[in-house]
C-alpha cells in the first residue's frame, strides 16, 4: 500500500556484497580452496552473482516514481527476470549450495518471500487480482515447507523479524483474497511467533507488533453481519465483480461508451480499523473496483511481465492508487499523474474517504473554497475529533481539499465519491467544461444507533461495496442462514436491474449519468447509491435528518428514482424476505 503517496518500506538487507569476495571467504570456510572442482566452484560463482544482482534490483524498486504506468514496466521485468534465474537455479544445484554455501532454508524463504512481494508489488502497480494469487503461491510454500522453521534457534534477533514480517505480508495477501480461514490461522502463528521473539530477545519493537495483531483482529471484525452454513461456521463471501455482478444494458439502452481507467483510492479517517495502511473503507472500494482474480497462466507466459508490444485486449480491472493519509501536495501530485495518463474515452474516479472539514463563520462569496471539503494529512497531530474548525476565521485550512482543487481536472470525465462528515461541500460544484461528471455524496450524520459503528468502517461504503450486508445491518440483523443470503442476493440483483431501467427510462437525469452508465463498475455503483439512498429514505430511524440522506451532483430525480414507489415496493418485498419489515415505513411519498 502506499502512504501518504509513499511506497510501503521494502525490507531493508545489507550492501550487496562483491561476488569475488563472497566466494572466496565461503570457500575457504569450507576448506582448501584449491579441492573444490572448478564446476562447483562455479556454481557457488553464479548463485553469489544472482542473489548480489537480485537484492541490488529489488532495493531499487523503492526508488521507482509511484505515480505513472509506464517508467517501471521495463525495472519491474529485469527484476522478475533475475528472480526467476535465481530460483531455478537455486532448485537445480541444491546439493552443491548446501555443501559448498552453506545454503540454509530461511535463505530459500527469504528468496521465495521477495518473489511474493514483486507480485503484490505488481499488483499495486497494474490493480490485476491474479497476480495476488501468485503471490499467495510464493508464501504458502514457504509456509508448507517450513524454509523459515530453524531462524528461531539463531541468536539473530534481524533474522525473526524477516519472519514475522513475512506473516505481516502474507496476511495482507489472504486479506485481500478473502481467504478469511487461513488469515486466522496465520494470525495465531504470528501471535505464537511474537511471544516467543519478545520472550527471547529484549526488544523495544514488542508493543508495535503487538499492534499489528490488534489491527488485523480488528479489521477481520469488522463485518457488522455474519453469513452462517448450517454447522455454524462462517461463509466467505466476495463482493468484487463477478459476472452477474452488474445489470446487463438492455438493448436499444442508449448510454456513454466511457470506460473507467483509473481510481485514487483516498483513507484519511480518525480511528478507523486499518491493517498495513489500508483503512477498511479503502478495502471495500477497491474490491468495488476489481473483477474477481483469474488463472495468471492462461494469460501470460512470463510472470509478471508482458512484452512492451503485447496489449491485453482489454483491462480487466481500472488501474488504482491507494493513498493512506497523504498529504495535499502528494494527493495533488498523484491526480496530476492519474490525469495525464488517461485515455481518450475513460474515466477518472476520484474515492475519498476522510475527515470533513467545515468553514468557521459567513463568506462574502460562496465560491468552491468557501464550503469547506475533507481533510488532506498535515503531518502535525492537530486532530482530535471528527471535525475539523479553523482556528483563525480570516484563513482557510490549509490541509483541506477543497471542491475547487478539483475544478482543473474536470476537463476530462470524472467520478467523485465523497464519505466524509462534509461530503456536501462537493454539492456546491460546477461543471466548468462540460465534460461528464458525477458526486455521490455520503450522508453527513447518522442516526445515534448507528453512530457507534464508524470505527468499523462508513455505512455508505458499505453500501457501495456490500448492499445487501449494509441493508441487513441497518435492519438490525447481525446473522443470517446461507440460503436465505443466497435468495436476498438473487432478489437484490432484480432491484439493480430495475433500478438501472429507471435511470435509463428518466426523461429528466442528468446525462452525466447516462454517459457513464455504459461502464460496468460504475454502473454497478450508481444502481448501488441508488439502492442505499432509498432503503436510507425509507428507513424510520434515517427520517428524523435529511443529513442521513445521501446525495448527488448533479441532482437526481427523486420521484424517478430514489423515491419511486417501484423502488420503494421492492424494498419493501425484500423486508418482508427478511421479517424486518416494521422498521421500514409503508407510504413514504405522502410524508414529503
Amino acid at each position: 500500500m502506499v502512504r501518504g503517496a509513499a511506497r510501503q518500506r521494502l525490507p531493508r538487507t545489507g550492501p550487496a556484497s562483491r561476488t569475488e569476495f563472497a566466494v572466496k571467504e565461503i570457500m575457504s570456510s569450507g576448506g582448501a580452496e584449491d579441492d573444490i572442482p572448478q564446476a562447483e566452484r562455479k556454481t557457488v560463482t553464479d548463485f553469489c552473482y544472482l542473489l548480489d544482482k537480485s537484492k541490488q534490483l529489488f532495493n531499487g524498486l523503492r526508488d521507482l516514481p509511484q505515480y505513472g504506468q509506464k517508467q517501471w514496466q521495463s525495472y519491474f521485468g529485469r527484476t522478475f527476470d533475475v528472480y526467476t534465474k535465481l530460483w531455478k537455479f537455486q532448485q537445480q544445484h541444491r546439493q552443491v549450495l548446501d555443501n559448498r554455501y552453506g545454503l540454509k532454508r530461511w535463505q530459500i524463504g527469504e528468496i521465495a518471500s521477495k518473489i511474493g512481494q514483486l507480485y503484490y508489488h505488481y499488483y499495486l502497480r497494474t490493480s490485476e487480482t491474479s497476480y495476488l494469487n501468485e503471490a499467495f503461491s510464493f508464501y504458502s510454500a514457504i509456509r508448507q515447507r517450513s524454509y523459515y522453521s530453524q531462524v528461531n534457534k539463531e541468536d539473530r534477533p534481524e533474522l525473526v523479524v524477516k519472519k514475522l514480517r513475512y506473516y505481516a505480508r502474507f496476511i495482507v495477501v489472504c486479506l485481500l483474497l478473502n481467504k478469511m480461514d487461513v488469515v486466522k490461522d496465520l494470525v495465531k502463528e504470528l501471535s505464537d511467533e511474537i511471544e516467543d521473539y519478545t520472550h527471547r530477545f529484549n526488544t523495544e519493537d514488542q508493543v508495535e507488533w503487538n499492534l499489528v495483531l490488534q489491527e488485523v483482529a480488528a479489521f477481520i471484525e469488522a463485518d457488522p453481519v455474519m453469513v452462517l452454513n448450517d454447522d455454524n461456521t462462517i461463509v466467505i463471501t466476495s463482493n468484487r465483480l463477478s459476472e452477474t455482478g452488474a445489470p446487463l444494458l438492455e438493448q436499444g439502452m442508449i448510454v456513454g461508451q466511457l470506460a473507467l481507467a483509473d481510481a485514487l483510492i483516498i483513507g484519511n479517517c480518525n480511528n478507523q480499523v486499518k491493517f498495513s495502511e489500508l483503512t477498511i473503507d479503502m478495502f471495500r472500494m477497491l474490491q468495488a473496483l476489481e473483477r474477481e482474480p483469474m488463472n495468471l497462466a492462461s494469460q501470460m507466459n512470463k510472470p509478471g511481465m508482458q512484452e512492451s508490444t503485447e496489449k491485453p485486449a482489454r483491462r480487466e480491472n481500472p488501474h488504482k492508487y491507494l493513498l493512506y493519509k497523504p498529504t495535499f501536495s502528494q494527493l495533488y501530485t498523484f491526480l496530476a499523474a492519474s490525469f495525464k495518463e488517461l485515455p481518450a474515452n475513460s474515466v477518472l474516479l476520484i474515492y475519498l474517504s476522510a475527515t470533513g472539514v467545515f468553514p468557521s463563520g459567513r463568506s462574502d462569496s460562496e465560491g468552491p473554497y468557501d464550503f469547506g471539503g475533507v481533510l488532506t494529512n498535515s503531518n502535525r497531530d492537530i486532530i482530535n475529533g471528527d471535525a475539523i474548525h479553523k482556528r483563525n476565521q480570516s484563513y482557510k485550512e490549509m490541509h483541506c481539499l477543497h471542491p475547487g482543487d478539483l475544478y482543473p481536472f474536470t476537463r476530462k470525465p470524472m467520478f467523485i465519491i465523497v464519505d466524509s462528515s462534509n461530503s456536501v461541500a462537493y454539492k456546491n460544484f460546477t461543471n466548468l467544461f462540460g465534460q461528464p461528471l458525477v458526486c455521490l455524496l455520503s450522508p453527513t450524520a447518522y442516526p445515534k444507533a448507528l453512530q457507534d459503528q464508524s470505527q468499523r468502517g462508513s455505512l455508505f461504503t458499505l453500501f457501495l461495496n456490500n448492499p445487501l450486508m449494509a441493508f441487513l445491518f441497518v435492519s438490525g440483523l447481525s446473522s443470517m442462514r446461507r440460503g436465505l443470503w443466497e435468495k436476498c442476493q438473487d432478489y437484490l440483483r432484480k432491484i439493480n436491474r430495475d433500478i438501472a431501467q429507471l435511470l435509463t427510462h428518466s426523461r429528466s437525469i442528468d446525462q452525466s449519468f447516462l454517459q457513464f452508465f455504459g461502464d460496468e463498475f460504475l454502473r454497478l455503483l450508481l444502481t448501488r447509491f441508488i439502492f442505499c439512498s432509498a432503503t436510507m429514505r425509507m428507513h424510520k430511524i434515517f427520517r428524523q435528518e435529511t443529513r442521513n440522506y445521501p446525495e448527488s451532483y448533479p441532482q437526481l430525480p427523486r420521484d424517478e428514482t430514489v423515491e419511486n414507489p417501484h423502488l420503494q415496493k421492492h424494498i419493501l418485498e425484500l423486508a418482508s424476505i427478511l421479517d424486518v419489515r416494521n422498521v421500514f415505513l409503508e407510504n413514504t411519498l405522502d410524508d414529503y
